[in-house]
């Protein structure tokens, strides 16, 4: 009997403790925060000498592939007095002090759901650089995936068919509202969505294996067929106009996994070839072996003189959402 009573306590216990966690997940808010944005919580005198320093130099780089500079992400700094309402609903946080030991953490959902908290701590400027050296590529990486799946949680409130992109090309994506087809032919898509200043474009095509790998010089490849795409299918308003990679900057080139599949990234600047408009592309050319051919999805954005940053963002969460049928 003694036995059945204590097994019963441990049981309750269990259920309690099971419950408690249900609960307190149950309450948690939604976190807050625009795409892209980090909430550091640190002290001024850390923030202005070489923690901050070293801070904006890892998590505010220059984005590769804009054609002007941006930051990785936009960075705001409040001090550890401050970190109470919303601030500690903030989607990514990251807490940085000098304490009685250097260590490094991470949680996720912490006081706020989706949310990543990073606590870097050190007894002195030291530790705390050693820290953010060691790890900052393993925060900036969580950060970046947990954004991307952000934005694809915003767009799938209100997403368009991909209807005739699954009968097409045997994959679906997953396109927010404002999207709409502006040209469908033999293997070629043309998505769009127009805003104020200027507008995201996404492409859908394939291409043989040997378009991409006829030789070693994968990039110089890739080129010439976004190139021969661009004359064939992107004109400009103007007579003898189409868009072709921008000539005097070579783009970046990547090797990524896209929905388990090899998949060159490559990210760059395109232009119209007689014209003057540009701006920033990025270009999944996915190995698709099983279909013999590389499908590429690729986006661009057009908005002069503005932040490109989280535009070309919501275009890599499209791209990053495709799933194969067949």
């Amino acid at each position: 009997m003694k036995q059945f009573a204590f097994l019963f306590i441990i049981a309750l216990s269990f259920i309690s403790c099971k419950e408690s966690a249900e609960e307190a997940k149950a309450v948690l808010s939604e976190s807050n925060g625009k795409i892209n944005n980090v909430s550091i919580i640190i002290d001024d005198n850390l923030w202005n000498g070489e923690i901050g320093d070293s801070i904006r130099k890892k998590f505010a780089a220059p984005v590769d592939g804009l054609p002007q500079e941006e930051p990785l992400f936009t960075l705001n700094q409040y001090p550890t007095k401050v970190f109470e309402g919303f601030v500690r609903k903030s989607r990514n946080i990251i807490i940085v002090k000098k304490g009685k030991e250097a260590g490094f953490a991470s949680n996720t959902n912490k006081y706020a759901k989706p949310q990543n908290v990073f606590f870097i701590s050190g007894t002195d400027t030291e530790d705390v650089l050693t820290i953010l050296e060691q790890k900052s590529a393993e925060i900036i990486k969580t950060i970046k995936a947990s954004e991307i799946i952000e934005n694809q949680v915003r767009m799938k409130k209100s997403l368009i068919s991909d209807a005739q992109i699954q009968k097409m090309f045997g994959v679906s994506l997953k396109i927010g509202f404002g999207y709409k087809y502006d040209m469908v032919k033999d293997k070629f898509i043309w998505l769009r969505k127009e805003f104020t200043s200027g507008y995201n474009s996404v492409l859908i095509y394939e291409v043989p294996i040997s378009t991409v790998e006829k030789d070693t010089n994968i990039i110089a490849n890739i080129t010439a067929m976004r190139d021969e795409i661009g004359k064939a299918n992107i004109q400009g308003t103007l007579p003898n106009t189409w868009m072709i990679t921008e000539a005097a900057y070579a783009p970046y080139l990547f090797d990524v996994t896209i929905a388990g599949k090899k998949t060159y990234l490559t990210k760059g600047t395109w232009e119209l070839k007689n014209d003057f408009m540009a701006g920033p592309f990025v270009n999944y050319a996915i190995k698709d072996t099983k279909n013999n051919r590389y499908l590429i999805l690729e986006g661009f954005t057009y908005n002069p003189s503005k932040s490109k940053r989280d535009w070309v963002f919501e275009l890599e969460a499209i791209i990053q959402s495709v799933k194969f049928l067949k």
